[in-house]
């Protein structure tokens, strides 16, 4: 899921905390931190039993399922295979330059 919609997620979770348990929240870092999200995820579904909430639990949820839903992040390159080929294609051989034509003689002195 991308990272507008984590946020747009968060956001709406913040909202619903904070009008049903006046509980305050930082909807960037819960987008960006799964750890921090996993406890507002928590503590949303516990408040949402307690206080018979099911909006809670639902956008609870949401939140969770955007959290596990992130794709992996593609695997990197190690650093000595781009520097080999980096080095590689700097080395390979030059186009040929076109050879400049020749130049016309100059007028020197009074002489042609």
């Amino acid at each position: 899921m991308s990272d507008p919609d984590k946020l747009a997620i968060a956001a709406h979770l913040h909202v619903l905390l904070r009008r049903k348990t006046g509980r305050v929240t930082d909807t960037e870092w819960m987008a960006a931190n799964a750890e921090y999200a996993q406890e507002v995820v928590r503590f949303a579904r516990q408040r949402a039993r307690e206080d018979n909430a099911p909006e809670l639990a639902e956008w609870a949820d949401r939140l969770e399922h955007a959290l596990l839903a992130t794709p992996a992040a593609a695997p990197r390159r190690p650093l000595l295979d781009a520097a080999a080929q980096a080095v590689r294609q700097r080395a390979a051989p030059a186009a040929p330059a076109a050879t400049p034509a020749p130049e016309a003689p100059r007028y020197v002195g009074g002489i042609r």
